[in-house]
């Protein structure tokens, strides 16, 4: 099996600069002067995540120190002399001339780069010292629960039990850096990407806009649909599959609930009545209105508007954080219908389990509350929904 190439300090640096700028593997290699092979490997190997730099302790001897005890030794004076003239403990001296060969065979070099070694004793991590919070963690992995998710479910399922609370940051190290030997390498498989080692995050996406006839900007949505203050305001989008096949997705702003529709195609035709069959299933309480993206599956939205009886907004175009909530979900469900599947495959009672099972993931801009929980909530004991 082939080895991460030996790196300097200062091509260690360069690589990961580089890496966090967003650069491809061919890049960063042709920096720093290696294969992308080499590049890949030393990435995996430390699952993305920068290692910290390392920092000494103004209490331990520098390098300098140590070139003047083996230069005081070689001239024949006393470790205490030695010491007085660092201002060091003679102690402090005896211990680091004896654990390096003692005084005939002290070399400065040679004391530094032992000493450095030994300074390597990384941290237990919590993960690893308590087995009863390793298993929940996996447990919760393998529901496809994000890290995130997780974190905030412990803290605020087990609030009285710290050695319970870990950060998603750990958990992610965990799975990534398969040194520590705390996670099955098999859970990344779970995570929402299925990525062996953490991504730069300078990536950028276009989305393409058009034409729609009568359209009602964004900009024209009343404030309680802006604040959140009320359920019943929808946001929604197409996602799509190979063989250019789609679903429509659709995400209640206060609750981040979550409704997943089969549609045949992308014709307006098609996606109209599909999506009025899907929304007057709910309670009148969450009909009030939806904003869509520049899309011309809904050039048909005046029909829509009428049969659902909800106002109907539009985007900008190429500003898909207008629908932040919506995007967001998009992402999150790649990770039961990942990119290339053919969406066409799938029911929609297949759909409905989907969504099911994301309306029923903490969240954490809910405060770690499932959108289930929270819709239920807000409609009250009177008002009966199944979701």
């Amino acid at each position: 099996m082939a080895t991460p190439h030996r790196l300097t300090d200062d091509s260690r640096a360069v690589l990961w600069r580089l890496w966090h700028e967003g650069r491809s593997h061919h890049a960063i290699a042709r920096a720093v002067n290696i294969t992308p092979v080499s590049v890949f490997l030393h990435l995996q190997k430390h699952g993305g995540i920068e290692p910290p730099a390392r920092v000494r302790s103004p209490r331990h001897l520098t390098v300098e120190e140590r070139e003047q005890i083996s230069r005081g030794l070689e001239a024949g004076y006393s470790l205490r002399a030695i010491g007085r003239q660092l201002g060091r403990s003679p102690s402090t001296l005896s211990r680091e001339v004896a654990r390096n060969g003692g005084v005939d065979a002290y070399r400065a070099l040679a004391a530094e780069r032992a000493a450095w070694a030994r300074a390597r004793r990384p941290k237990v991590c919590l993960l690893a010292r308590t087995e009863r919070l390793r298993e929940l963690v996996s447990d919760k992995l393998t529901l496809q629960w994000s890290p995130q998710q997780i974190s905030g479910w412990l803290r605020d399922t087990y609030p009285d039990e710290p050695d319970l609370h870990v950060s998603h940051e750990t958990i992610y190290k965990s799975l990534f850096i398969q040194s520590r030997g705390v996670l099955k390498k098999e859970l990344r498989d779970h995570l929402r990407t299925r990525r062996r080692f953490r991504q730069s995050r300078h990536k950028t996406r276009k989305q393409p806009g058009g034409p729609i006839l009568e359209a009602v900007s964004i900009s024209e949505r009343p404030a309680e649909i802006e604040d959140r203050a009320v359920p019943g305001h929808w946001e929604g989008d197409l996602i799509e599959g190979g063989a250019h096949t789609c679903i429509a997705t659709l995400v209640e702003r206060k609750t981040r609930y979550v409704i997943l529709v089969k549609i045949r195609s992308k014709r307006t035709d098609e996606v109209v009545p599909a999506l009025v069959e899907q929304m007057k299933r709910l309670p009148e309480e969450l009909l009030r209105s939806l904003t869509w993206d520049r899309g011309s599956e809904l050039a048909g939205h005046k029909q829509f508007s009428l049969a659902a009886d909800m106002d109907v907004y539009f985007c900008d175009p190429r500003s898909p954080w207008q629908r932040g909530s919506n995007e967001n979900t998009n992402g999150l469900l790649r990770q039961y219908l990942p990119k290339g599947t053919n969406l066409f495959d799938y029911t929609q009672a297949e759909l409905d389990n989907i969504a099911l099972r994301l309306n029923t993931r903490p969240r954490q801009t809910l405060a770690f509350k499932t959108p289930a929980f929270m819709l239920n909530q807000e409609l009250g004991p009177g008002v009966a929904f199944i979701g």
